[in-house]
C-alpha cells in the first residue's frame, strides 16, 4: 500500500503553525529560558545512553504540540507501520523499503511479495560472519599463500560512504586490516591507492547491485589489469569478491560463485551498509563489532517504532527541522560531531537527506511550492570553530545546528576530553544567548580598551538567539553509532512523509549518466 497523499500547507495543523510562527518568531532564547526554569528538562528526551536536548531551539510548548497535530494529520504513524511492514511505500520504483529488516532481531516474519526475508537476511550475516573470521584470521591465503593484509572496497554513493564513514568512525576497534576506500572514477584517486598495495596480500570488494555502475567497473577493471600483471586469471577468485544482485556480470568479471554476497531491492544504496555492502565494516572491526552496530540500529529502530511522538527523538527532530525550513526559512543545518572518529559523518548525511528528499514534486507528481531537502554540511570541532562558526554567531543567516558529543573519551587523554567538552557546550551557549552591548562594553572597560569603545563595541556584539540541538551520548561504541545512523535514517523518512514526497527514488542523478555515454562518443 502506497503512503498517504496529504499537502502538509493545506492541514489544519500547518494554518495554526503559520499563524503561531508569527506570534513567537521575533523571541529571543534568553526570553524562553527567563520564563521557564525548567526549559532544560521540559525539553531534553533520553533513550538509553542517549539525551538529545531541545531548549535551544525556538520552539516552546505550543510550537511542539502543532507539529506534533501535524504529524498526526498527515498520518504518520500509518506510515512508519507501512516502512516497517513491507509494504510497497517506494511507489515510483515499486519497492519496499526494508533496511530496517537487515537488523531486526525479532522472531516476527517480514515479508517482501509474500516471503519471508528473515531467512535470506540470516543466512548473508552467517556469510559475512564466515568470510570475515577467515580473512581477519589469516585463513584466508592469497595466491602466493600469504595472508591478506589490504582490503580495497570499490563503490561509490551508499557502496562507498556508508561503509567509509564507519570504518572511519570506528577505527578504534579496527584490526590489523588496513582498509582503503576507491569511489571517484578521476585516476587520480585509484592511482594513490594503487601505491599502497601489494598484489599477493590484497582483497578486492566489489560493490554494485547492477554490476554496470560505471565508475565502479571502471575502477574494478583497472584493479583487476593491475593485479593480472603479477597473477594469473585463476587466481581473481583468491583476491576479488562482489556484493551484487547481477550474478552473471560478477561471473563473467572472473569473479567465483562462491565469492558473491547478495544485494536486494528493497534495500536502497543509501541504507545498505546494514547489510552485505557493510562486508569492509566487518573486516575492518570484526563481525560482533558489526552485529553490534546493527543491534544499536535496531534498538533505535523499536524506539522510533513504539514510543509516541512526545517522547520520540527521530520524529521531534524530524519535525523542529521541518520548523526551521517551512517556517523559518533556514536552508541549511550544520552536523557537528565532537568527535575525530566521525569527520565522515556530514559526508555521509548529505547523501542520507538530500539525496532522499531533494525532491519537488509531490506523490501525486504535482509540482510543490514549499521548501522540501535542506542543504546539510558540517565538519568536527574544535576544528570548525575556527573555519565557518564565525558565520552561525555573527553571519546573516539562521542556521540550525547539531551538537553530537560523547560523555566518555574512548582514550585515555582525560585532559583532551575535558577542554573538547568545555568547548562543546560553550559554543552551543554562545549561539543561544550572545553577548550583549552591555557585556561587550563592560569587557572593553576592563581590559583597558575605554578608546576604543565605539569603533570596537558593535562587532563584539553577539546577537545570539541562534539555535542548536545537542545529542549527547555516553560513549562512542558500534552499538551507539548504530543509534545515531538509524536516528538520522528516521529522520529523514518522517521529513519526506509530512514534505509528502518519496524519499526513496534518486532519480535525479540519472540524468548526468545518461549523458555521459553522449560525452564519451564524442570525436
Amino acid at each position: 500500500m502506497a503512503l498517504k497523499n496529504t499537502n502538509p500547507t493545506k492541514t489544519r495543523a500547518w494554518q495554526k503553525l503559520t499563524s503561531h510562527f508569527s506570534d513567537i518568531k521575533e523571541i529571543h532564547l534568553k526570553e524562553f529560558f527567563k520564563n521557564n526554569a525548567n526549559r532544560i528538562s521540559d525539553f531534553s528526551f533520553s533513550f538509553d545512553n542517549f539525551t538529545v536536548d531541545y531548549s535551544k531551539n525556538r520552539i516552546n510548548q505550543e510550537t511542539l504540540e502543532l507539529l506534533i497535530e501535524l504529524a498526526n494529520e498527515v498520518d504518520l504513524k500509518e506510515a512508519i507501520e507501512k516502512y516497517f511492514s513491507g509494504d510497497i511505500i517506494n511507489t515510483t520504483e515499486n519497492r519496499a523499503v526494508l533496511h530496517t529488516a537487515l537488523r531486526d532481531n525479532s522472531s516476527k516474519e517480514i515479508l517482501v511479495e509474500k516471503v519471508n526475508v528473515k531467512p535470506e537476511i540470516k543466512a548473508t550475516l552467517n556469510q559475512i560472519a564466515e568470510f570475515s573470521e577467515k580473512v581477519i584470521y589469516g585463513k584466508w591465503k592469497g595466491f602466493t599463500g600469504k595472508s591478506i593484509t589490504n582490503v580495497v572496497n570499490i563503490g561509490i554513493g551508499g557502496s562507498d560512504l556508508g561503509p567509509n564513514m564507519i570504518v572511519e568512525a570506528l577505527q578504534f576497534y579496527k584490526n590489523h586490516l588496513n582498509l582503503h576506500f576507491v569511489s571517484n572514477v578521476d585516476g587520480d584517486h585509484i592511482s594513490e591507492i594503487i601505491k599502497k598495495l601489494h598484489p599477493e596480500t590484497t582483497l578486492f570488494v566489489i560493490v554494485s547491485k547492477t554490476f554496470t555502475t560505471q565508475e565502479t567497473i571502471t575502477n574494478a577493471t583497472t584493479l583487476k589489469e593491475w593485479f593480472l600483471k603479477s597473477a594469473t586469471k585463476k587466481d581473481i577468485a583468491k583476491h576479488f569478491v562482489a556484493v551484487s544482485s547481477n550474478i552473471k556480470e560478477v561471473v563473467e568479471f572472473g569473479i567465483s560463485n562462491k565469492n558473491i554476497f547478495p544485494m536486494w531491492n528493497w534495500v536502497g544504496g543509501r541504507f545498505s551498509l546494514w547489510s552485505a555492502v557493510g562486508l569492509s565494516i566487518s573486516l575492518s572491526v570484526g563481525f560482533q563489532n558489526f552485529k553490534a552496530l546493527l543491534d544499536g540500529a535496531s534498538e533505535m529502530d523499536a524506539h522510533f517504532k513504539n514510543t509516541e511522538f512526545e517522547q520520540n527523538i527521530p520524529v521531534i527532530s524530524s519535525l523542529i527541522s521541518i520548523w526551521y525550513n517551512n517556517f523559518f526559512g533556514c536552508e541549511t543545518e550544520a552536523i557537528l560531531p565532537y568527535s575525530h572518529y566521525l569527520k565522515k559523518l556530514p559526508e555521509y548525511l548529505q547523501q542520507t537527506s538530500m539525496e532522499s528528499n531533494g525532491k519537488s514534486v509531490d506523490r501525486n507528481g504535482k509540482k510543490i511550492d514549499y521548501q522540501t531537502g535542506a542543504i546539510i554540511w558540517g565538519d568536527v570541532g574544535t576544528n570548525m570553530q575556527h573555519a565557518f562558526m564565525q558565520l552561525l554567531h555573527q553571519g546573516t543567516k539562521l542556521i540550525p545546528a547539531e551538537f553530537i558529543g560523547f560523555k566518555e573519551s574512548l582514550s585515555d587523554l582525560t585532559a583532551h576530553h575535558k577542554k573538547l567538552m568545555a568547548n562543546f557546550c560553550a559554543q552551543t551557549e554562545a549561539l543561544a544567548f550572545g553577548k550583549t552591548a552591555e557585556e561587550v562594553h563592560l569587557d572593553l572597560k576592563f581590559n583597558n580598551q575605554s578608546k576604543e569603545l565605539s569603533t570596537l563595541l558593535p562587532f563584539k556584539v553577539f546577537g545570539g538567539n541562534k539555535p542548536s540541538t545537542t545529542i549527547l551520548i555516553k560513549k562512542l561504541t558500534p552499538n551507539s553509532l548504530g543509534k545515531l545512523i538509524a536516528l538520522y535514517e528516521h529522520k529523514v523518512f518522517v521529513q519526506g512523509v509530512v514534505w509528502n514526497i518519496f524519499s526513496f527514488d534518486q532519480f535525479g542523478v540519472e540524468l548526468g549518466k545518461e549523458l555521459v555515454s553522449k560525452h564519451l562518443n564524442k570525436k
